[in-house]
């Protein structure tokens, strides 16, 4: 049995949660099931940034990450850089309040230690900033679990995500690369463990799932204009990354082909729609998905998927489908790399549609092979997963891992 606790572990999950990427979500489910099942009686509450779709979904209160309720658009009018600006003064007094009320603090997942894609300082890095500095001004802990971190160019960004990690009571990540990312930014690394995404942690489709398109490919498309150093060439990189993806549907459905392009946030749409404009085929479709499951259910249904998204890339190859990677950034080619299929990475930066369709021909042809590889790599990320969560409660809940111990060594002694 549990120790029984007056009253409840009050536990609080932080991140950009409930905003349409369903990747952040993803990381925030997995961790929800930890609780759970590991820690049924806690008091779970979100600060995140879509609080209604949060609360609605996940049967959690859920409170607005930032004040100001247009933090994420452009202020061009000086209204909007009046409220941004009081908003960044306001938001200190609400996280600290916010963070004050609990006992621990969990950001689940997700890339809140990179810029990989455009980002400003002021702000989700400045939000994370406030976030761990409460914790450490109360004494709350906070544990930034599995996430993502890469090298910053940008000195305001990296300074806050430096003295994030620092103030952090527990951190591990989701590959190697982002704990050398860290460690490179100043930071003491020696306790940080390292576990394949918390996404392998969610549940897999079963194996009866199966698509009535015959040799049907998912093409997993992304809003992408290049990372936080390639603001100059944004519009160059946009428009060579959907020529070249839209070159390669095309010549997938000139072959008969069924293709079913696959989002991971509401912001790739546009993507999809110039997609379906150009090929104009019924071949081409494009999925409805409102979750990482929905997204695992599409891939687990195609004979391969070629895929952008981070995300997308993790429910494929979580579903055991031989999978090539439109690469963007140095956590999907480590990702590759634990998966087996290194070997099948191509520059989202530069599709050579010639090139992708060559690389396609090839994983199809090694598909026997590949499944049986992702099947055990999968194997061996469920069991390192369960390390994680193991080593989460230990780090978070001390008296819980001393009543699961003392349970054990009176299990020990009968």
């Amino acid at each position: 049995m549990r120790a029984a606790r007056e009253t409840p572990v009050r536990v609080g999950v932080f991140g950009l949660l409930g905003s349409g990427n369903l990747g952040n979500d993803g990381s925030l489910e997995a961790v929800l099931g930890y609780l759970r099942a590991e820690h049924p009686d806690a008091a779970v509450d979100a600060l995140c940034g879509g609080p209604e779709a949060v609360a609605a979904r996940y049967r959690i209160p859920a409170t607005r990450l930032h004040w100001y309720r247009g933090e994420y658009r452009t202020a061009s009018r000086a209204g909007a850089i009046v409220g941004k600006g009081l908003g960044k003064l306001v938001d200190v007094f609400r996280t600290a309040a916010w963070v004050r009320r609990h006992d621990v603090v969990i950001v689940p997942g997700m890339g809140v230690l990179e810029a990989t894609l455009p980002l400003r300082p002021w702000g989700f890095p400045y939000a994370l900033f406030l976030l761990c500095a409460s914790g450490r001004l109360f004494g709350t802990r906070v544990a930034l679990v599995g996430v993502g971190a890469a090298p910053i160019g940008s000195r305001p960004t990296r300074a806050l995500v430096r003295l994030s990690a620092r103030l952090a009571t527990y951190r591990s990540y989701r590959d190697a690369l982002s704990r050398d990312a860290i460690r490179a930014m100043g930071v003491d690394t020696t306790r940080d463990e390292v576990y394949p995404d918390l996404a392998f942690a969610l549940p897999t489709p079963s194996a009866s799932a199966a698509s009535d398109a015959q040799g049907l490919v998912c093409v997993g498309v992304m809003d992408f204009h290049g990372g936080d150093d390639d603001r100059a060439r944004a519009d160059e990189i946009h428009r060579r990354y959907l020529e070249g993806t839209t070159r390669f549907v095309r010549a997938l459905v000139d072959a008969g082909r069924p293709v079913r392009l696959l989002t991971g946030d509401e912001c790739d749409a546009p993507v999809v729609a110039s997609i379906l404009d150009a090929v104009d085929s019924p071949l081409v479709t494009a999925a409805d998905t409102a979750s990482l499951a929905d997204l695992m259910k599409e891939t687990a249904a195609a004979d391969s998927v070629v895929a952008t998204r981070y995300h997308n890339l993790i429910c494929a190859l979580k579903a055991g489908t031989p999978t090539l990677a439109l690469s963007y950034a140095a956590k999907s080619d480590a990702l590759m790399e634990r998966m087996g299929l290194g070997a099948y990475r191509h520059p989202a930066r530069e599709v050579d549609a010639d090139r992708l369709l060559e690389q396609f021909r090839e994983l199809e042809g090694r598909s026997t092979e590949l499944r049986a590889t992702l099947a055990e790599r999968n194997r061996v990320a469920t069991r390192q997963l369960e390390h994680q969560f193991t080593a989460l409660t230990a780090a978070l809940f001390p008296a819980a891992a001393h009543a699961h111990a003392h349970d054990h060594a009176l299990r020990e002694i009968r």
